[in-house]
């Protein structure tokens, strides 16, 4: 058993602070190709937090573990917005700018959508998975060209601390970087099957609890850090982006690469409350153009809830 949690912990070091290392090293390279602040956001910096989601959830289909695929990524977009965004919030309000919200909210709710209609059918296949990296895509493109019309100076966070590095440095962090998440993905993978075939509690609510908050700790970092400057649109962004980019990038990518079935209770109770927790952002921004201290504690409120609700799963008492 120690032996298990000790892959779980040291695959959790090496998905964040390689995920770090990508999104400086990324963010480095993009700058020095003046590559446009929204393009970098929207890409590099994006994929670089959603890097661990991603290899973990590839790294589960390979070996079969449909329910942490599915597990992570459900569980990742609902601790995201209960717990990340919740929590942010508690720190310190987040004010919304209406327009950029409804536009990437839009397209979050749309995908979320259709995730749940494609799960409907018991089976993600490849057709499916090329379907929602094709809306990938067309979020990059409509995203880009709408940047054409924000006249906003680029934020600071578009600056890599590297970029005034060396080529060579960037480009070898990167790897190195890399080379962390691809193996901390692989012990934290091996760990949670470990612990879940220990005591009988299924892959599905390994995956829904403890790897999707781990593998959610740089949204975590990244959205605290934006509340405690007062940067209100990074933090909101930072979770609209990392959910879209966890269903069409994350799911779209396993399902190409090989089918992944959907585990009952998925259908049955998870990808609804993800869809919950998406649609009652709504409500709060267009009444207030704010996420309040008091909705943010409701939030946290609501996700303990959900992690309770998970342990009774587990005991078949509910």
């Amino acid at each position: 058993m120690m032996t298990s949690i000790f892959l779980i912990l040291a695959g959790f070091v090496l998905l964040i602070s390689g995920a770090d290392i990508i999104v400086k090293g990324s963010v480095a390279m993009a700058n020095k190709l003046r590559i446009p602040p929204l393009i970098v956001g929207l890409t590099v910096v994006a994929f670089g937090t959603s890097a661990p989601e991603f290899v973990v959830s590839i790294t589960s289909a390979l070996q079969g573990a449909e329910g942490l695929v599915l597990g992570n990524v459900v569980g990742s977009n609902i601790a995201n917005i209960l717990l990340i965004l919740g929590g942010t919030a508690v720190i310190f309000p987040i004010a919304v700018k209406r327009r950029a919200f409804f536009r990437d909210y839009g397209f979050l709710l749309t995908v979320t959508i259709t995730f749940i209609a494609f799960a409907l059918t018991g089976v993600f296949v490849r057709w499916m998975g090329l379907v929602m990296l094709l809306m990938l895509a067309a979020f990059i493109v409509f995203n880009y060209r709408s940047s054409k019309s924000d006249r906003e100076a680029p934020g600071a966070e578009s600056q890599s601390p590297w970029a005034a590095k060396s080529w060579w440095f960037v480009s070898s962090a990167t790897v190195l970087g890399l080379g962390g998440i691809v193996y901390g993905a692989d012990l934290l993978v091996d760990g949670a099957v470990r612990i879940a075939q220990a005591f009988g509690v299924s892959e599905e609510i390994i995956g829904l609890t403890i790897i999707a908050f781990g593998t959610s700790l740089p949204e975590l970092a990244t959205s605290g850090m934006a509340a405690f400057r007062k940067q209100s649109d990074l933090a909101i962004g930072n979770v609209l982006g990392s959910n879209i980019w966890n269903i069409v990038f994350i799911m779209g990518a396993a399902a190409t690469i090989t089918d992944v079935e959907v585990p009952q209770q998925f259908v049955r109770y998870d990808m609804w409350v993800m869809l919950a927790a998406t649609v009652v952002l709504l409500p709060l921004v267009y009444r207030r153009n704010k996420i309040t201290r008091t909705a943010g504690v409701l939030f946290v409120a609501v996700y303990i809830a959900y992690l309770a609700s998970q342990i009774l799963i587990s005991r078949g008492i509910w």
